[in-house]
């Protein structure tokens, strides 16, 4: 673990650093669930250094009440028994309250933006800069990337994109991934893909059937689907070796 100091954070913010395997290809910020930093993602993180990429891994929700500690034991509760899920509900909403606020949306991504000052300052990465999240991460992974031009591809996993105004400044490419059955995300994908058409978004977006939500999430055994999240991570990585390349030569996914 790392401390970044970040202006007007507070206070330094915690990340997980991944080192690269290999040559660096870039850098990529991966950005948590509604659980926060816990096991899974750092072990996430390690995945994607291991393809080339220097990884940090921010705790953006322990500054809203949320440890990673706090996190996995409200997860456990929720992969647990009808009883374990009824006592889960009440306390996860109301932790995640003061994360639904405006004011904690401008902190967050300020304090993303802050992980951003500190990537560009790390050796060889030059200006190869990607972000990637689940969930909670996914639409934080849009924010950024609308909130900030050195962002140069976002790949949200199931995550909602942020108001039309913000659009106009997203101008990177990104690569959205969805379940089929995460029926909230699916019924407004075609609006959203028409709004990313509207702002001049280069906008990919993948739809697979049998799958909801978390399908990425290999410590949830309800919701995890092996297939489909290897072909998820097949494409986020041909992704971002476009995007994130020297180069930039064109998109394939």
């Amino acid at each position: 673990m790392i401390q970044i100091d970040i202006e007007g954070a507070g206070s330094p913010l915690s990340a997980y650093r991944a080192e690269p395997t290999g040559e660096l290809r870039g850098a990529l910020i991966v950005i948590h669930e509604i659980w926060g930093l816990v096991d899974h993602i750092k072990s996430v993180a390690d995945r994607y250094a291991t393809e080339g990429y220097l990884v940090i891994a921010p705790d953006i929700l322990s500054h809203g009440g949320v440890t990673p500690e706090l996190g996995q034991q409200i997860a456990d509760l929720m992969r647990g028994s009808d009883a374990d899920r009824a006592a889960a509900q009440p306390l996860l909403r109301d932790r995640m309250a003061p994360v639904r606020s405006p004011e904690y949306g401008e902190w967050a991504v300020g304090a993303l933006k802050g992980v951003v000052d500190y990537i560009e300052q790390q050796q060889g990465v030059d200006g190869r800069i990607g972000v990637l999240g689940f969930c909670f991460g996914g639409t934080y992974s849009f924010a950024l990337a609308a909130a900030d031009a050195r962002i140069r591809g976002a790949v949200p996993f199931y995550g909602a994109p942020p108001e039309s105004a913000e659009l106009a400044h997203l101008d990177c490419p990104v690569l959205a991934l969805y379940g089929e059955e995460d029926e909230r995300l699916i019924t407004g994908l075609p609006e959203v893909t028409q709004r990313m058409h509207d702002a001049g978004v280069q906008f990919i977006s993948h739809v697979y059937p049998n799958a909801g939500h978390a399908f990425f999430n290999d410590t949830n055994p309800v919701v995890y689907r092996p297939e489909v999240a290897a072909d998820a991570w097949s494409r986020s990585i041909e992704f971002l070796r476009g995007t994130l390349a020297p180069s930039d030569p064109p998109v394939v996914a």
